[in-house]
């Protein structure tokens, strides 16, 4: 597949580029709603955290899921419940912190080729998001083809070396209010 236009809404970058490194498959019984890199009044960009929301469900499939992938991964540091039957799963990635950063102010070419391979593992070799994301982690080999895109010049990409937009930090943002189990309220 050729790229022959430019992706120009915004994606939740964190579910793109952070997520495929837990190494949980595609085509799993369920698949984040959305994901985050910060959580108001809980956890900053700063904590090296990767936030996933899911949607509660009662089948055995989800369930077992839950309990044997999610709740066991090495990476897992916490599980809370929210008020609108989402759960919040928060990963640790003080490991890859310099990739984290790297991340964080949109420096997707300069994290580890382990990262980058691995996050290109996690998608389908022709698909588009394959394509995309191969532009994004290696961009000199597609300055010329943005340039020519853009209608711009090819040294001004390469000036300013990276071919997808930073994260936009309010939107990798959760915000949600936690739901406190035993007293049956809503914290916040």
């Amino acid at each position: 597949m050729a790229i022959d236009t430019l992706y120009r809404d915004y994606f939740q970058k964190s579910k793109v580029f952070l997520y495929p490194l837990l190494g949980i498959k595609r085509g799993s019984p369920a698949s984040p709603d959305t994901s985050y890199v910060s959580w108001k009044g809980y956890l900053t960009t700063e904590d090296v955290k990767l936030i996933l929301i899911y949607t509660e469900r009662t089948d055995i499939e989800y369930i077992n899921f839950e309990k044997n992938v999610l709740l066991k991964h090495p990476r897992v540091t916490d599980y809370v419940k929210l008020e609108n039957g989402k759960t919040v799963f928060t990963f640790d990635f003080q490991d890859l912190k310099e990739d984290f950063d790297y991340f964080v102010q949109g420096k997707y070419s300069k994290m580890s080729k382990d990262v980058k391979r691995k996050i290109l593992n996690h998608f389908e070799k022709y698909s588009g998001n394959y394509v995309y994301l191969e532009t994004y982690l290696f961009p000199e080999n597609y300055f010329s083809l943005y340039a020519d895109l853009l209608a711009v010049k090819v040294d001004l990409l390469k000036e300013v070396g990276e071919l997808c937009s930073p994260p936009d930090l309010e939107k990798e943002n959760l915000v949600a209010d936690v739901l406190d189990l035993e007293n049956k309220k809503i914290l916040g």
